[in-house]
């Protein structure tokens, strides 16, 4: 990415703002920016002043990252900006680890090309490090060293973990030929185990794609529903752990319903949401302000059922309800006791979107680095390992609430580059990540809900305007902006 997408990019939002009466600079402060705030320190320029004067520190140690994709790559960029003699290995076999994964809804909508969202991770890998085109099978934290799968040892004085996530698709039964997958690589097995008969999926780049593909054929389909006759399904999951974005789900369902609108055949299609929580968000604000686009949408919803099947001949998908019952009267207690009860519903469908189980790869969770769940223990607020103080991890694979986005990275490794370095130089750990997560939730092709929040379990918007509220301005920085300040801010510069 460079000027000319940059210029491109402002001349496309320009023409989007003219069809609304509007300047770039009545947009901006619209939304309480200045200057170029809208590309929210998408180039060196917008780097804050306290940034560009910081000096580097001679501090040395040999460094080694694994994961190479946007926690990976922006840390790695970042370090080399703070060090004088930097000495860092980036360990990622994955070509393409770099793509911008927060673009594959878009391209599940219709509104990008795949080409828009794949970037090639040697484009990326800062000057000065060195890249290892390899995947760690081994972790061996006491000796500190680790082994790749083609039986290289690698020694290290401070570990960085930022390998990401896995979709674990072999949870489903009838899914389990797919297996585990990955945002980005090879996910052929996926793509034919789920098939070419509306069961989808927007959490790899392929799959978003092909979500594209299959949700123009059922839209088809509802052209051509009678009076009378049944309604197109579709079916939209959220399941029982923490996943890449959680707002994703709703997400594409949101533009599913845009383009059945498009199409004029809205009232021949029922959507309905399937999230195994109890909420629609874990924000009180922002859950009030879903459950109401919902009812406005005439969508339907049934909270606590979990997707564990999905039979394709007969098109069924049987999910795990749970709910709770009350028991007899507890005398001792004071109370009446409580019984959780859960039955297997089937439930028809003609397209089916599924957010899969998201897992630590095993070679992290079975090592002496995972949690019982897998997933790396950290101090939520100084990102360092609770066992390995050597030891730090960000993104989806570190164990902190509310991190898995990439808005939460762009918090996150800041702090951890703060404190890494401190450790370097002997120094206590003062940088403190307070778990800001924010998620633009697409409502419609044209609207987006900026959902911002933090462990207070509060709103924290940064823009004065009501969080709670879809807005235009908020679609142009989803659509325009942000994917520059991900992939110059964060990638490229380390600033963002």
């Amino acid at each position: 990415m460079d000027h000319k997408y940059l210029n491109k990019m402002l001349s496309e939002m320009d023409k989007d703002l003219a069809s609304k009466g509007m300047t770039r600079r009545e947009a901006m402060k619209l939304a309480g920016l200045t200057g170029a705030g809208m590309l929210m320190g998408a180039t060196n320029a917008q780097a804050s002043e306290e940034e560009t004067k910081k000096a580097p520190t001679s501090a040395t140690g040999k460094i080694v990252i694994v994961g190479g994709g946007l926690a990976g790559m922006s840390t790695a960029k970042r370090l080399t900006n703070m060090l004088t003699n930097p000495d860092i290995t980036v360990i990622e076999p994955e070509e393409l680890s770099v793509s911008y994964q927060p673009g594959q809804t878009l391209v599940a909508g219709g509104i990008w090309d795949i080409d828009d969202i794949k970037y090639k991770r040697d484009d990326y890998v800062p000057d000065g490090v060195k890249i290892i085109k390899d995947k760690v099978i081994d972790f061996h934290p006491q000796a500190k060293e680790l082994t790749t799968v083609n039986g290289t040892l690698v020694k290290y004085d401070y570990l960085i973990l930022a390998t990401g996530m896995h979709l674990d698709f072999e949870r489903i039964k009838g899914l389990e030929a797919a297996g585990r997958a990955m945002s980005s690589g090879n996910n052929s097995r996926l793509l034919k185990a789920m098939g070419d008969d509306g069961v989808t999926s927007i959490y790899t780049a392929e799959g978003a794609e092909k979500t594209w593909v299959e949700m123009q054929k059922y839209i088809e389909k509802a052209k051509n529903v009678k009076k009378g006759d049944k309604k197109i399904q579709f079916l939209f999951t959220h399941p029982s752990t923490p996943i890449k974005c959680g707002g994703a789900p709703k997400k594409i369902m949101y533009l599913t319903n845009a383009r059945l609108k498009e199409a004029g055949v809205r009232d021949n299609a029922e959507l309905t949401f399937y999230p195994n929580g109890g909420a629609m968000f874990g924000v009180p604000e922002y859950h009030d302000a879903i459950v109401g686009q919902f009812e406005r949408e005439g969508f339907k919803w049934h909270y606590r059922h979990n997707l564990v099947e999905i039979d394709k001949e007969n098109k069924i998908a049987t999910f795990d309800a749970k709910w709770q019952e009350k028991g007899p009267y507890d005398p001792i207690m004071r109370d009446f006791e409580v019984f959780s009860k859960h039955e297997k519903v089937r439930v028809p469908y003609d397209f089916i979107h599924i957010t899969p189980d998201a897992v630590a790869p095993r070679e992290v969770g079975e090592s002496d680095l995972g949690s019982a769940k897998g997933w790396v223990p950290v101090n939520k607020e100084t990102l360092q390992h609770i066992r390995y103080p050597e030891v730090f991890s960000l993104g989806d694979v570190a164990q902190v609430p509310m991190g898995n986005t990439g808005g939460s990275v762009r918090k996150q490794y800041k702090v951890l580059c703060d404190n890494l370095v401190a450790k370097m130089q002997g120094k206590k750990l003062e940088a403190k990540y307070a778990g800001y997560t924010v998620c633009p939730l697409i409502t419609s092709i044209g609207t987006v809900m900026l959902a911002e929040f933090d462990w207070t379990v509060k709103p924290v918007p940064s823009f004065p305007l009501d969080p709670t509220v879809e807005r235009w301005i908020f679609w142009l920085m989803k659509v325009y902006a942000l994917k520059p300040m991900t992939m110059i801010g964060m990638l490229k510069t380390g600033q963002a």
